[in-house]
């Protein structure tokens, strides 16, 4: 039944006190001479008739629906959307450099291992010097420009340096000319070093490339005919090296005996994997990586995540289980 005026009245002063007064149920019941659970009821129904709305608001930044969605859609241990005006991928790649460094700083504790991978959007964890836990601190991949590893190893050491922790890094670049060339690379003892403690480590952050030119840096580095077999082999991506098909699984390519760095079975077997992506056409690659199962986290921005789930809603995709990982 339609609640009278008198009782519109009560209802406005029972959420009125509760929600905005901040009194207990209790305190309101003993004032209006009424049981708790009466008080109770008025507030289901102040709710119910709209005489109380409740907004959950983002913080100025952050979209808390889409990262709720994302979480929720994909299984997601971790999810963060920024919001971002268009003013091109250098500033969207420090934004989500800052934040993915914000979120290690809430995340990484004295008894993990974090492993770095090379993604262009990570060089803003190390200029914001967000500080960590001191932790071993692990490079993950090799160096994308060459073996003078200007990038991530930059990155792995001043992470290492800002937290107080140890960096494990190696000279080697992301894709050797051949596989027997990497086979040789391996075998060195720094980087034998670094494959040794990536079986360790416990928290991950990568970057995650589509298939295509502009899209992955692994795709522009190497000659065309390795572009080509890739993408005939079903190639829809890539996870800092590990190419993956439609449906996120980890595939055996010539390709992949060139690269030096973490598999997708290591993926699969870190506790956390972290992984930042942006720009709306990478929607189906960063899709198939959700869906494999090789990472856990994502921190993107609003038209990216919309992407995702869209394409997850047309293709029919229900909310998948959250992925384990330690309580923190």
């Amino acid at each position: 039944m339609t609640p009278t005026p008198t009782e519109h009245v009560l209802l406005a002063r029972v959420a009125r006190n509760y929600y905005l007064d901040d009194r207990s149920k209790s305190d309101i019941a003993l004032e209006l001479g009424i049981s708790r659970f009466r008080v109770a009821r008025l507030l289901d129904t102040a709710r119910r008739e709209g005489v109380v709305t409740i907004h959950v608001a983002s913080p100025t930044g952050y979209d808390t629906e889409l990262s709720v969605r994302l979480q929720e859609m994909f299984g997601l241990s971790h999810a963060v959307v920024v919001t971002a005006e268009d003013d091109g991928p250098d500033t969207l790649r420090q934004l989500l450099g800052r934040v993915t460094g914000e979120v290690l700083h809430g995340l990484i504790t004295r008894e993990d291992v974090l492993g770095l991978a090379w993604a262009r959007s990570l060089r803003g964890v190390a200029r914001e010097g967000m500080a960590i836990a001191p932790c071993p601190v692990v490079q993950l991949t090799g160096a994308l420009s060459g073996p003078d590893g200007s990038d991530v190893l930059e990155l792995v050491r001043s992470v290492a340096k800002a937290s107080g922790g140890s960096p494990h890094v190696f000279y080697a670049p992301l894709v050797a000319p051949d596989a027997a060339s990497a086979r040789s690379l391996r075998k060195q003892p720094e980087v034998r070093h670094a494959a040794e403690l990536a079986d360790k480590v416990t928290v991950a952050v990568v970057g995650i490339g589509a298939w295509e030119p502009e899209l992955s840096t692994i795709y522009d580095m190497v000659e065309p005919a390795a572009q080509q077999r890739t993408t005939e082999l079903g190639a829809i991506g890539e996870i800092s090296g590990a190419i993956i098909d439609s449906a996120g699984k980890p595939l055996a390519t010539p390709l992949s005996r060139r690269i030096i760095g973490v598999t997708g079975d290591q993926l699969r077997r870190i506790d956390t994997v972290i992984s930042v992506a942006y720009g709306r056409r990478k929607a189906p690659a960063v899709l198939a990586a959700l869906r494999g199962g090789l990472v856990n986290g994502l921190i993107t921005h609003t038209d990216l995540a919309r992407a995702l789930l869209d394409t997850a809603t047309e293709a029919g995709l229900g909310p998948a289980p959250i992925r384990s990982s330690r309580e923190r």
